[in-house]
């Protein structure tokens, strides 16, 4: 179904408006020099790696150990994002590298499966 000029519009501005806002929002409620409560220090602490945890299970949910190729592509690009992340402490290299390995993994190597 196409989408009129006027709705691509307004879509755009309600899109720009809500991102603009929550990035705005830490700064109304936490203006430089007020000091931040203990539960935001906590939670700022505990949920980067509480979600890439969840992020971890989510992605690897389908994958059969019974089946081939046995999680390989999956094992393979596991094993070099963690080699790289503590090699060189790049969240971008890490997770890009692995993402381009599993890509070519499952696309030629186990592209029958």
């Amino acid at each position: 179904m196409p989408v009129s000029f006027t709705r691509s519009v307004v879509i755009i501005l309600v899109t720009g408006l809500t991102i603009f806002f929550t990035r705005l929002i830490p700064f109304l409620f936490f203006p430089p020099g007020k000091e931040i409560p203990p539960t935001v220090q906590y939670l700022g602490k505990v949920l980067p790696p509480a979600v890439i945890g969840m992020l971890v299970v989510y992605c690897l949910r389908g994958v059969s150990l019974t089946n081939f190729p046995f999680g390989a592509p999956e094992a393979i690009s596991i094993l070099i994002v963690s080699v790289l992340h503590v090699w060189k402490r790049s969240n971008l290299l890490s997770i890009g590298a692995g993402t381009v390995i599993y890509m070519l993994l499952v696309q030629t190597v186990f592209a029958g499966s």
